[in-house]
Order: structure tokens, then C-alpha cells, then sequence
């Protein structure tokens, strides 16, 4: 953490990278409508749409971010950032 506490220097950035999969979920149903005083009715089921990967590069001391989103995570795509 001593890391995060130095003062800022353009020459020699703290660069932070990190990546997380996500599924992509659709909803399957519509909710179901109640009577008046009483919430709709919501189903859990849902439709899987796939994976993507997020990749994410920071700045912290900056206050910098950039990130990319892919199908897939594969060497190249780290090394893009």
C-alpha cells in the first residue's frame, strides 16, 4: 500500500491492470402484474447471452482509468493495454 502513497511523477507512473469475466444475461419473462398496494411479480429465470471479458488499466494517482471490453481473454488483449 506504500505504493499508493507516493507523491505523483509523470516519469515513473503507478500503473495498475486488472481483468474480470462477465456473463451477459436477457430476461426471459415479463413480470406478472398484481393488484392495486402490491408489487409485480418478477421470475428469476433468465437467458445467457454469452461471456465477455473486461479489462481495466489505472492511474490511480492520476486519476486515469481505460478499459476494454472482449469476447474473449487472450494473451493479446493484455498486451494491447
Amino acid at each position: 500500500m506504500d505504493v499508493y502513497k507516493r507523491p505523483y511523477n509523470r516519469n515513473n507512473p503507478v500503473i495498475c491492470m486488472d481483468e474480470t469475466p462477465k456473463q451477459l444475461i436477457g430476461k426471459n419473462k415479463v413480470p406478472i402484474p398484481q393488484g392495486p398496494g402490491y408489487p409485480a411479480k418478477h421470475d428469476y429465470e433468465y437467458k445467457r447471452n454469452g461471456v465477455c471479458n473486461i479489462f481495466m488499466v489505472s492511474e490511480p494517482l492520476c486519476g486515469k482509468r481505460y478499459t476494454k471490453v472482449t469476447e474473449y481473454k487472450k494473451k493479446g488483449d493484455w498486451a494491447y493495454l
